[in-house]
């Protein structure tokens, strides 16, 4: 049997039941796809029935507001995702007539659609021959074949990607391409993979040369990059203060509060000096509490941050600002970081 036979009597076997899989709408399945994109299929498959659900087609996603689209996105992290979608759903109800495309061609010209997207999405709905390369499939590829070229360099990215073409089923390209995330995904894991169970073992390089561990190989990651957050809960009866952050950092474009953000950990003290406290806030501010360090994690960011109670302020900060004055009951209504909705949260309860 072929490797891709092989491969997709596995698939037949030990497959996920998952909803965008017994569907070849491009449209729900764009949807699946970028929700999925550095997101665990079990955090990302309850955003999908949700944004399934209440945007069934791509015209009902491109009428949707950006604050609508975000506050379904709260939680998913990677925010430019969800506003990449929306400009995309956009452009297809003006240059395709509203109908979602299927062909790689076009999928590749949208935004926020790449040379995997594209090919996932044109195999899975029309089965066009077009191999997906992500990360399950450079595991799969790079232990059964021995490569060690890294997954992440210019030379690994041409060299896996003409692997996967060679190895594609280009007559069930869809299910092919489902089998080989699948298989990467439940059996050939990153770590502790069952290999006495694997289909592949009697032929796979890493197994046989006991390099399971070592394969495949990336570059050093990017160095992880620490932030100070002190934010603001700025009470003011029923009502509090809140801002919309810009598109040049992250959460960009989501809602969050005043802040003002240090190198390192600072003292309390050395906050209500900056320039910043002295010229938004006066004598009659009075800090009613300050919060425990929280600790928030992206992916190259850590987050620290502390989250200050005051009342009084200068009102003309307001508007030189952009701050929102917000009543308190209609804080659900503003797509918001999950470090920042959390707090609020509980805050309210």
């Amino acid at each position: 049997m072929s490797f891709s036979n092989v491969l997709i009597s596995w698939y037949r076997n030990n497959k996920r039941d998952l909803p965008w899989r017994n569907t070849q709408d491009s449209y729900l399945i764009w949807l699946s796809e970028i929700i999925l994109q550095q997101t665990r299929v079990e955090q990302g498959l309850p955003y999908y029935l949700r944004f399934s659900e209440k945007y069934p087609n791509v015209e009902s996603f491109a009428n949707a507001s950006e604050d609508q689209i975000l506050r379904m996105w709260q939680g998913l992290g990677y925010y430019s995702r969800g506003r990449n979608m929306l400009k995309t759903a956009k452009v297809i109800q003006r240059d395709f007539n509203g109908i979602f495309p299927q062909a790689y061609a076009d999928l590749i010209t949208l935004i926020g659609i790449g040379e995997y997207t594209a090919a996932a999405i044109s195999s899975f709905s029309s089965n066009e021959a077009k191999a997906v390369v992500d990360g399950n499939v450079y595991r799969v590829i790079s232990r059964y074949f021995g490569i060690s070229t890294p997954i992440n360099s210019t030379l690994g990215k041409k060299e896996f990607q003409a692997i996967a073409d060679e190895l594609l089923d280009t007559k069930n390209a869809g299910e092919h391409n489902q089998a080989m995330i699948e298989f990467g995904a439940l059996q050939c894991k990153p770590k502790s993979p069952n290999c006495s169970i694997c289909p592949f073992q009697s032929s796979c390089f890493a197994y046989q040369h006991h390099r399971i561990n070592d394969l495949p190989i990336k570059l050093k990651k990017l160095k992880i990059r620490e932030r100070y957050f002190n934010f603001f809960l700025i009470d003011d009866g029923d009502e509090i203060l809140i801002k919309r952050r810009d598109n040049t950092d992250i959460w960009a474009g989501l809602h969050d509060l005043p802040a003002i953000e240090f190198p390192e950990r600072t003292e309390l003290e050395v906050l209500l000096n900056h320039p910043d406290f002295t010229n938004w806030f006066n004598d009659k501010t009075v800090i009613q509490k300050s919060s425990k360090e929280i600790k928030h994690i992206l992916t190259h960011q850590r987050i620290y941050a502390r989250f200050v109670h005051l009342n009084n302020y200068n009102p003309s900060i307001i508007e030189k600002n952009g701050w929102l004055k917000i009543k308190k009951t209609q804080i659900s209504d503003y797509g918001m970081p999950k470090l920042i909705s959390e707090y609020l949260k509980n805050f309210l309860n």
